[in-house]
């Protein structure tokens, strides 16, 4: 559910549906009503969120695609974990590169 893995993201990140609104330039009921399932995003606030949170729109995708699947194999269960672990992985990576650039 695509509702449920933007709602993840943010998060994730440790952001509020408001940091997030003010951040993307949007509303804040419309950050809480995509999340709620009530309004579907258009592709021009998925590239917002990619671009913003710097994760590739396929990725988000995929992610809301299988986030709630219940009938997915143990394989494909296997191979999602590792994707989702590469894209945490290069999420922190990029937070400490970013943390180094700011006390420089």
């Amino acid at each position: 559910m695509l509702s449920t893995a933007l709602s993840l993201i943010r998060k994730y990140n440790t952001l509020t549906q408001s940091q997030l609104s003010a951040e993307l330039g949007l509303s804040n009921s419309y950050i809480s009503e995509i999340e709620a399932g009530k309004k579907q995003p258009s592709i021009e606030i998925l590239m917002k969120y990619s671009e913003y949170f710097e994760i590739p729109l396929s990725s988000i995708i995929f992610f809301s695609e299988h986030v709630d699947d219940k009938k997915v194999t143990e394989k494909v269960r296997l191979g999602f974990a590792s994707s989702i672990l590469t894209i945490l992985e290069w999420n922190l990576k990029r937070n400490e590169s970013k943390k180094k650039k700011a006390s420089a």
